[in-house]
């Protein structure tokens, strides 16, 4: 069997952890900074975790991460 093509785009986005989630950053945090609090924009910074209903078809995107 060919091997699979990953997705360009999805491969600089996600991150797949060790336990099989799928790592994501924040939207919403690239410009027009100024308007948004501080305390809004501390919390892009962070880390999250893709919802369980997109998991699957990320997953296909990104094969061999």
């Amino acid at each position: 069997m060919p091997k699979l093509k990953t997705h360009s785009g999805a491969k600089k986005r996600f991150n797949l952890t060790k336990n099989g989630k799928v790592k994501r950053a924040h939207a919403f945090k690239s410009h027009i900074l100024a308007k948004k609090s501080t305390k809004r924009k501390r919390g892009l910074r962070k880390a999250a975790y893709a919802d369980k209903t997109n998991v699957a078809a990320i997953k296909l995107l990104v094969p061999y991460k």
